[in-house]
């Protein structure tokens, strides 16, 4: 009889929870069905979805603000098999990096993600959890904090100047010719980041003279992995369709990410064979032989192989802080060489501030307003990344009161964002000067979503604060240094070539005429 009951029992119990459990499966249905989900854009085709209409002749970042002016500031894509949703004001992003930074702090796994960031080992493209967090955690407090970045600013003093002087030199050469030196600016600038960053993470200069076969094709090796990240994969949007490598990009990856890694594996190998001959106590003279202490003190990287997250990170850093450098300078120059009276004002400053008589270095950097402002509205207008490196959510989420569900991929078309006419009148001028007036209290460290170049949230760029010092620098040493007009004497064409850094498509020539008392170049 006691037998019997019990089954009794357990039979209405097991019919309770079926009963229960299709009345929640009922319930989410309908839930899913009245949930309000962003508006899709229209003009989307079976499979493929809107990728058609992202691989005509306009940058991405275009293509998407015109879907915005449509659709307004938020709605998705359908990017192959993955929804994307289009976010592309400063309220949508604040909302998606405060209430749901959590949320998107995750990256999908893509194919340049796998192949060329050691199969999700660089910390900017790592999926979020313990590896990303603690590897965050390292870059930010022992590699890029305060204290560290204070301590190479030496070295970016050096290598400005060093660029300063061959500049020099190059004038005295010519100065008595008909021939003019013409600098290819794209290349100065780039030469001074690597400079600067070779030294910080593995204490060797990056010598650029056309001398050294080994640098050139680093040179070559880091344009190409940069350029190979930026292309659109086919199973990215097809995963099914990866196996054929129909567009060929898997096979570029893979052979650019073997030569990036003989160049990273040669250099690790060199940091170990110095610090075995060394004695005593180390001092950590780069970036490298910071991780390789903490490698020494037991540090682990959540489940990562050592030497592969080392130089990971140490790729990432270089990567990071060489092509957006790079990219803003020459974007601030061929703005100031289309703007003249915007040119003079720096250039009176730098007089007025530094003088004749002396070269800056970082202590002058903070009384520079004009050049603060200049890089400031030089990255409004043209943000390293226009669209923000793809995010994608790890649950469901309200953004702008429309439902999200999980697994939807997240792109911020900054490039719209920090042009809106609500924010900025006169969105598409040049006026740095908005940012002393209107617009003074206005930072770009995350906080103000008016300006978000470098990111927002946990993913935000954690170099932002190296490179922002390297382009102060780097702008203000030029501009106080030379008289500079273009090769050809017209107007710079200021036509974008985007991938995942936006540049420049055609190149900056420029003349560049010392103005200084020539003992201060003699004496660098």
């Amino acid at each position: 009889m006691d037998l019997q009951n019990s089954r009794e029992l357990l039979t209405i119990f097991l019919g309770l929870i079926l009963f229960l459990s299709l009345l929640s499966s009922i319930w989410r249905r309908r839930s899913t069905r009245t949930r309000k989900a962003p508006p899709e854009a229209s003009g989307a085709w079976p499979l493929i979805g809107h990728l058609h209409l992202l691989s005509r002749s306009k940058a991405p970042h275009v293509t998407l603000g015109e879907m915005a002016d449509k659709h307004g500031p938020i709605f998705t894509v359908r990017l192959g098999v993955h929804k994307t949703l289009i976010v592309s004001n400063s309220e949508m992003a604040k909302q998606c990096f405060t209430v749901n930074d959590k949320v998107f702090a995750n990256r999908p796994k893509t194919l340049a993600f796998e192949v060329m960031g050691y199969n999700f080992s660089v910390i900017g493209f790592s999926p979020y959890g313990s590896y990303w967090r603690h590897a965050r955690k390292i870059v930010t407090l022992e590699i890029l904090s305060a204290h560290r970045v204070d301590m190479f600013r030496h070295v970016m003093e050096l290598e400005v100047k060093a660029a300063m002087k061959e500049s020099y030199d190059i004038w005295l050469q010519k100065k008595n010719g008909s021939e003019k030196g013409v600098t290819e600016m794209q290349r100065w600038f780039g030469d001074i980041s690597l400079n600067i960053m070779f030294r910080a993470i593995f204490g060797k200069r990056f010598v650029s003279d056309g001398k050294h076969e080994e640098n050139e094709r680093i040179r070559r090796v880091t344009r190409e992995l940069v350029d190979i990240a930026g292309v659109f994969a086919v199973s990215d949007a097809l995963p099914y369709l990866r196996w054929l490598d129909l567009d060929g990009v898997e096979k570029k990856m893979k052979k650019t990410a073997k030569e990036v890694d003989v160049f990273m594996q040669a250099w690790l190998d060199e940091h170990k064979r110095n610090r075995n001959l060394g004695s005593g106590e180390r001092k950590d003279e780069d970036f490298m032989d910071v991780l390789l202490t903490l490698a020494d003190k037991g540090e682990q990287f959540a489940g990562h192989d050592i030497d592969t997250a080392i130089k990971a990170t140490c790729m990432a850093l270089t990567i990071g802080g060489t092509d957006s450098v790079t990219a803003t300078l020459t974007w601030a120059l061929s703005l100031l060489l289309n703007n003249r009276d915007i040119l003079n004002k720096a250039i009176h400053e730098l007089d007025t501030q530094v003088g004749r008589e002396e070269t800056v270095d970082i202590s002058d950097l903070n009384k520079l307003e004009c050049i603060q402002i200049i890089i400031k509205e030089t990255l409004r207008l043209y943000p390293p990344a226009p669209l923000n490196l793809i995010h994608e959510s790890m649950e469901d989420c309200i953004v702008g009161g429309y439902h999200v569900s999980t697994g939807t991929r997240l792109l911020t078309n900054i490039s719209k964002l920090q042009r809106d006419p609500l924010i900025y009148p006169n969105p598409l001028e040049f006026r740095p000067e908005r940012f002393l007036k209107t617009h003074g209290g206005i930072e770009f460290k995350g906080q103000h979503f008016e300006l978000i170049p470098f990111g927002a949230g946990r993913r935000m760029c954690p170099g932002m604060h190296f490179s922002h010092q390297i382009m102060l620098l780097t702008l203000a040493t030029l501009l106080h240094g030379f008289d500079i007009i273009t090769s050809d004497g017209k107007s710079v064409d200021m036509s974008e070539h985007v991938g995942i850094i936006n540049v420049k498509a055609s190149p900056l020539q420029v003349i560049l005429q010392p103005r200084l008392s020539t003992h201060l170049y003699d004496e660098i």
